[in-house]
């Protein structure tokens, strides 16, 4: 069967750059958003790229879908060799403000839904046998600036991402004796989106001076990661613009 590549969130940016990138390497690329419709492009451009795409309407927090999506893949599809969890929920309020409704929700999203998709992920990728160097599986969550400091206004957004890095550091120290690479990464900067380039108009101008992120490169990036040897694996990778202040 083929060997599958689960991307969760596979937006117009970064999660579609990622899929692509794996697309190319030969794997299937499953991507999923909650509206099937919004993932039509994708699917167009990587089978246009000569690729595999399979996508799925789902939405990552209900647990019976995600654990439906895991097992349709891994029957119709393809062991699941790599799973991206690239769910955002950048949703900045005043605390004075925020409700719990929408803090409860932003968590959900950007972490609750990670750890329902990478434990399905992991119990399918821990009873396979182990392949070269000791390999199972890779799992790499995206983060972002919020994973490391609170910023004023990003009450939700903060307390889920750091979260999420917590849970990454966990699954690593557990899952890496059984050959699984968890990774976690922090997307520190500006991406190349039609949302920066709508709302940020200034910032999308230090494009043309490599200021803001390009999600090809950002994609590369998630390919080393998997790709790496066992000995020498990278829990945590930064990312930023070099004219981004760290």
């Amino acid at each position: 069967m083929n060997k599958a590549a689960l991307v969760i969130g596979a937006g117009d940016a970064t999660g579609g750059a990622i899929a692509r990138r794996f697309a190319r390497e030969g794997y299937a690329a499953c991507v999923t958003r909650r509206s099937l419709d919004k993932l039509q492009p994708l699917v167009a451009q990587i089978e246009a790229e000569g690729g595999r795409a399979h996508p799925f309407a789902s939405d990552a927090r209900k647990e019976d879908e995600v654990i439906a999506l895991v097992e349709q893949i891994e029957s119709a599809v393809g062991p699941i060799e790599v799973m991206v969890f690239n769910i955002g929920a950048n949703v900045p309020e005043s605390i004075l403000s925020e409700t719990a409704r929408k803090y409860f929700k932003v968590w959900e999203m950007a972490c609750f839904a990670g750890f329902l998709t990478a434990r399905e992920v992991a119990k399918r990728m821990v009873a396979r046998p182990v392949a070269d160097g000791g390999h199972r599986g890779t799992i790499i969550f995206t983060g972002a600036t919020a994973s490391m400091r609170g910023a004023a206004r990003f009450a939700a957004f903060s307390g889920a991402k750091m979260a999420l890095r917590a849970l990454a550091q966990s699954m690593a120290r557990e899952l890496g004796p059984e050959g699984i690479h968890v990774a976690h990464t922090v997307i520190d900067g500006a991406i190349d989106t039609e949302f920066i380039r709508s709302n940020f108009p200034e910032r999308y101008a230090l494009k043309a001076d490599a200021g803001i992120l390009d999600p090809e490169h950002i994609a590369d990036a998630y390919w080393m990661l998997h790709a790496q040897p066992r000995d020498a694996w990278t829990h945590e990778l930064d990312l930023r613009p070099w004219s981004e202040k760290f």
